[in-house]
């Protein structure tokens, strides 16, 4: 059962309110100075509180998306990952069974104009083939993907990435990525894009940081390696590192900046909404470097500015300067970069560490990010070869235009009459 769903919201609220109705209606009954009406006083109590309680964490685990399911809270969604299929029905068709297509749907927009194509959103699951991970995901695929005169063309990608736990559906209903895409290409403000929208906890309820743990899930070459590599067999999407980007919020941004600086041959821009520069180690990561100093300072923004060569990429990084603790570490790592990396920011006066202030941030970092990248280049349409048969009576009925011909009324006497009279000769004979 979806944890975020209206429903479930409703039932726990449902049994909050009815657990203190009851509470009022029983309370009579239990009064009495004997130990067992104490205790069931004291039990109906707890279970008030309980109730409470819960129906407060679904709710707010809803509005920021924490966990998506029982299965996601508990850690035991690996055993209820789809079978990969040889094939897929859809749009992903042809996609060597590492992309398997769960459902579709037509984005809606309202600008420039409500009712026009804004293409369609694929709920999909995306499994690797070096890795052995898979995860969940929505592909956005623009309107003119759809298109006759666009059948023979890849598109540039853009990464989309949440928070962590997360889940690819916020940003699709919190963050609303794919209607935002479809307006931008409308409006002819960015050229048409996909989108591929994930969550980084690809190995739950771990989190991983998008690091290849040692002995541990190698979640960093599986979206540099596995993902691109899977959506581009499934999807006419480009393959150079110039047609994919990353936007990430959050634990999201920091894996977003950190794949594309550790990894400029897969991507080539990155956006960073709220994100840190070093991987965070809590209850929630465990050990994630195996005790590899240089592995761990490799995965510190920072110390790579620091201590090796820029990478020749382009990344955006926003923060708030009142509400966000990030702001100074934001400033530093912008102050830090040198070329060739170009680094720009969004910074806004105030905003907090929530959908609300990335609302606000990606109306402009999404474009941004879009008109870093580079749509591949079209394969040209061969030109049908003719009969040798057919040249050869082409070629000489050609030759036979261009040769000249003799007589009073060939071309060549008829341009040396005209230009005689330009000149005004009076014509031979003629006293």
């Amino acid at each position: 059962m979806e944890l975020t769903t209206a429903h479930v919201q409703v039932l726990f609220v449902a049994l909050a309110v009815g657990g203190l109705v009851a509470t009022v209606w029983l309370w009579p009954r239990l009064s009495g100075p004997s130990w067992r009406s104490i205790a069931a006083r004291v039990g109906v109590l707890v279970a008030d509180q309980t109730l409470l309680l819960l129906a407060i964490a679904v709710v707010v685990n809803a509005y920021f998306g924490f966990f998506g399911s029982w299965g996601d809270l508990l850690g035991t969604n690996a055993a209820d990952t789809p079978a990969i299929t040889a094939g897929s029905a859809g749009a992903a068709a042809g996609g060597a069974g590492l992309v398997r297509v769960l459902g579709s749907r037509p984005v809606q927009v309202t600008r420039p104009k409500a009712g026009l194509p804004a293409g369609r959103l694929e709920q999909v699951t995306i499994a690797g083939a070096r890795t052995g991970l898979s995860s969940s995901a929505y592909v956005y695929l623009p309107p003119q993907y759809f298109e006759a005169k666009f059948a023979g063309r890849r598109f540039p990608v853009i990464l989309g990435l949440t928070g962590y736990p997360g889940d690819a559906e916020n940003l699709v209903t919190r963050l609303d990525m794919p209607a935002l895409t479809a307006t931008s290409i409308l409006t002819h403000e960015i050229g048409p894009t996909v989108l591929v929208l994930m969550r980084p906890t690809v190995a739950p309820p771990r989190d991983t940081e998008c690091v290849d743990v040692p002995g541990g899930p190698q979640v960093e070459t599986y979206f540099t390696s596995d993902v691109p590599r899977a959506v581009a067999a499934a999807f006419r999407v480009g393959t150079g590192a110039a047609n994919w980007g990353v936007l990430g919020e959050s634990t999201g941004g920091y894996c977003a900046l950190k794949l594309t600086m550790r990894h400029p041959e897969a991507f080539s821009a990155a956006v960073s909404l709220s994100g840190y520069f070093h991987a965070l180690t809590d209850v929630t990561t465990g050990n994630l470097f195996g005790g590899n100093r240089r592995l761990q300072d490799e995965n510190d923004l920072m110390w790579r500015l620091a201590n090796l060569p820029a990478p020749p990429v382009s990344v955006l990084v926003a923060s708030s300067r009142e509400g966000e603790s990030d702001y100074r570490a934001t400033t530093d790592f912008l102050a830090a970069v040198k070329a060739p990396m170009r680094a720009s920011s969004l910074i806004l006066p105030s905003g907090g560490h929530n959908f609300a202030t990335w609302n606000r941030e990606l109306p402009q970092a999404l474009p941004w990010l879009a008109q870093q990248l580079h749509a591949p280049a079209q394969t040209p349409t061969p030109t049908p070869t003719r009969p040798a048969s057919e040249q050869g009576t082409k070629r000489l009925a050609r030759e036979s235009l261009r040769r000249p011909r003799s007589g009073r009324h060939s071309p060549a006497r008829k341009v040396a009459k005209a230009a005689g009279k330009k000149k005004g000769r009076r014509p031979a004979g003629r006293t």
